[in-house]
């Protein structure tokens, strides 16, 4: 069966360019909220509790945002990037190929800027992950917003990269800074996926076996130790993408008809209303061109993002080991390369473990500001290759 016709306003939702703007906008809130008189009120509603110690979930609402209402949104990432992967542009291995790669660069070289530059300073033995990561959400979104002249296979390449990008980062965070793993909660993950698998391939389509599923693999995700939102990544790629004869539509193309609005309109923008609001006084500001662990952020995020992604696709297409998508123009991959810069969620989500308060709230700083300069690099790029794109389709 296929999905029902949506309403002229739920087809508007689903527009990336609207959910890009809806993205950008609550940052903006968020980041004004928080340097405003009314910081207070900001910080007690994203740090009041909310939960039950019963299954461990008595998370903050930041933390709910982050792991919980982050997590509709990877699993909708992973619909897409399955259906890609299976139907799509990246169904062919030199094609699949080439943004794995470049993440690896894009998270190689930053952490090595990242220590070159910060080496022999307290923090550094743990901060050089912080520039590793690439938010998915806001890259995204600025594509999404200042892209819509770009081929098509400059999306598929930044939501590969991007998602393995955070994986790399989430394993990262498991091995670094998770002091124990529970092995029982991660057990029960594993399976509660494997029977999601099972359920998919004997082709039950109830959600009274799905919703109970997903939320079970989402508590011992999180139970285990691990980053909530590879839960919605695993279920996203668990999930059948290639109808069956007979099928109008296969169940990740209607579970994506159904969640992308929901994740673009109230899911991400909740995300980035409780997770972009970090405090900017006088002195932070004064201090961020001092300290080097800063300073190695910064750059990492920067410099060393758009050289590893660029770089490692660069060699690995010159030496024929891989393809870019048709239309995608070395210049093009340059401009998403640059957006690789947006290091965000994860990115602040390892400040706050691997340095003290203080250090903590200096290389926040440094994260949020880094994003917003690869942003906005990212976007005057994006817009000039946009315009190449048009003339071209007009000649």
């Amino acid at each position: 069966m296929s999905p029902p016709s949506p309403t002229e306003f739920v087809r508007y939702l689903r527009t990336e360019t609207f959910g890009g703007m809806v993205l950008l906008a609550a940052a903006a809130v968020a980041l004004l909220w928080a340097n405003s008189p009314w910081s207070d009120a900001y910080l007690s509603l994203r740090d009041a509790h909310v939960g039950t110690d019963v299954l461990g979930l008595d998370l903050t609402v930041g933390h709910w945002a982050q792991e919980g209402l982050l997590a509709v949104f990877f699993f909708v990432a992973g619909l897409e990037l399955k259906r890609e992967i299976v139907l799509g542009e990246l169904s062919a291995f030199k094609q699949a190929i080439l943004p794995v790669v470049a993440a690896v660069g894009g998270v190689v070289i930053p952490i090595l800027i990242c220590l070159a530059i910060g080496w022999g300073t307290t923090g550094i033995e743990k901060a050089w992950a912080i520039p590793a990561a690439t938010d998915i959400a806001f890259a995204l979104g600025v594509l999404a917003l200042v892209g819509s002249r770009v081929p098509s296979g400059a999306r598929v390449f930044l939501l590969a990269l991007a998602v393995v990008d955070d994986l790399i980062a989430i394993a990262i965070i498991a091995a670094v800074f998770t002091d124990s793993l529970d092995l029982v909660a991660l057990a029960i993950g594993a399976a509660a996926m494997v029977a999601y698998w099972f359920c998919q391939r004997r082709r039950i389509t109830s959600p009274l076996v799905y919703v109970p599923l997903a939320v079970i693999t989402w508590v011992a995700v999180y139970n285990a130790g691990i980053h909530a939102t590879i839960a919605g990544v695993a279920l996203g790629l668990l999930t059948r993408v290639r109808p069956d004869p007979g099928e109008e539509c296969a169940p990740g193309a209607r579970l994506e008809h159904r969640l992308q609005p929901i994740s673009a309109a109230i899911c991400v923008p909740l995300f980035a209303l409780f997770a972009a609001g970090v405090p900017l006084n006088a002195s932070i500001v004064g201090d961020l061109f001092g300290d080097r662990i800063a300073i190695g952020i910064m750059v990492g995020l920067i410099v060393g993002k758009t050289i590893g992604i660029f770089g490692a696709s660069w060699v690995l297409i010159r030496l024929g080991l891989a393809s870019r998508p048709d239309g995608f123009f070395t210049r093009d991959l340059l401009a998403v390369a640059i957006l690789g810069g947006i290091g965000f969620t994860v990115s602040l989500l390892i400040a706050d473990l691997a340095l003290s308060p203080a250090q903590a709230e200096l290389a926040k700083a440094a994260v949020l500001l880094s994003s917003l300069v690869a942003s906005l690099l990212g976007a005057a790029a994006l817009i000039r290759r946009g315009r190449v794109h048009s003339r071209l389709l007009d000649d």
